[in-house]
């Protein structure tokens, strides 16, 4: 008999704990998951990925995750994530200071909420942020489905089966850089805005800082 929706939650976070890779449906594809503090579990899903030096993303679900990530949220990505979030937004904004550095690009590190269920359930009862990316070896198409997960990847990590994803495009990922004051809004025009992938949401570049 399978397990229900929340004992295969529970096996996942498990999983997290001992230091395994987690596939798990987003909005789009299969990510893989690990704890994304735990060097040992980002260089093995490094390993898996095949992916190099390639700055990992995370996946959030509250302020207080965000806030192990950043301490300093630029009042435009503060718009976007209300208008976008939970969803298929991806923020690169401006990490802090030891981090990972599997998790760090240019002085940021990508984050994001997202919109499924399953998935928010996995980060909430882990209680901390949890790697996102594509869950297939670099290269190859990225997956909808836990069957394709099994075959690609080869019983490589452990799989939370949340039925078929949509597909399409990947997230968008933006970066947002703040502007002259990080202690005031009245700047918040002047935080920068750039687009580095564009996907399943459309962001302008000129999208105004508060919805």
């Amino acid at each position: 008999m399978p397990p229900t929706t929340d004992e295969a939650v529970a096996e996942a976070v498990a999983a997290l704990r001992r230091g395994e890779v987690v596939a798990y449906p987003t909005e789009t594809f299969y990510g893989l998951g690990v704890d994304a503090f735990d060097e040992l579990a980002l260089a093995r899903l490094r390993q898996l990925k095949g992916r190099g030096d390639k700055a990992i993303s995370v996946l959030i679900e509250d302020d207080e995750m965000l806030a192990r990530l950043c301490d300093d949220i630029p009042p435009r990505a503060v718009g976007l994530m209300r208008r976008h979030w939970p969803g298929a937004l991806t923020l690169a904004l401006p990490a802090r200071a030891g981090l990972p550095a599997a998790l760090v690009s240019d002085g940021c590190v990508a984050v994001r909420q997202s919109s499924p269920p399953i998935a928010r359930a996995l980060v909430s009862r882990f209680g901390g942020p949890v790697t996102t990316t594509s869950a297939n070896p670099a290269g190859a198409p990225p997956a909808t489905s836990a069957e394709a997960v099994r075959e690609s990847l080869a019983g490589t990590c452990h799989v939370l089966d949340g039925g078929m994803t949509a597909g399409g495009l990947p997230s968008t990922l933006v970066r947002v850089r703040r502007g002259r004051d990080r202690d005031s809004d009245r700047d918040s025009a002047r935080d920068s805005l750039e687009i580095l992938r564009r996907g399943a949401i459309e962001i302008a570049p000129d999208e105004p800082p508060r919805s």
